[in-house]
């Protein structure tokens, strides 16, 4: 296997102190399994900063074309693209302040992993957070 995830302790340790999700193809669809998972993290407290350049707002929050445009803080980057878009997707990531990239489960792609590992981030694939925090901060 060419990545790793974090321990459990990191996963809670993220979890437990982050407050600011920006998350990456969320739909304005609440049958879409991107609004459900952020729509469950915002009612656990987060709060959720849509990026999708298709919709204007998601959740009660305003949509962003891209992580670029976001001025607050960020603290995780939640990815649900596929895994073909993750790259360019890194490379954006990489230009904001935020140090967490964590793409969903059955999300995988190696060559953004190892550019967003060179670059200090804490990088998580092929894991849902909804399901993360549940079992691990619940």
């Amino acid at each position: 296997m060419g990545w790793e995830n974090p321990s459990n302790e990191e996963l809670r340790n993220i979890l437990g102190t982050s407050k600011n999700i920006a998350v990456v193809g969320l739909s304005d669809n609440p049958g879409r399994t991107s609004y459900q998972i952020a729509d469950i993290m915002q009612q656990n407290g987060y709060r959720i900063i849509p990026v999708n350049p298709m919709v204007n707002e998601v959740l009660g929050e305003k949509s962003y074309r891209s992580l670029k445009e976001i001025e607050e803080p960020i603290d995780i980057i939640n990815v649900f693209r596929r895994p073909e878009h993750l790259p360019a997707i890194a490379e954006e990531a990489a230009e904001t302040d935020c140090r967490v990239f964590w793409a969903q489960q059955g999300i995988i792609n190696e060559d953004a992993y190892h550019y967003l590992k060179e670059r200090e981030f804490t990088v998580i694939m092929d894991l849902c957070i909804k399901v993360v925090h549940a079992v691990l901060l619940k």
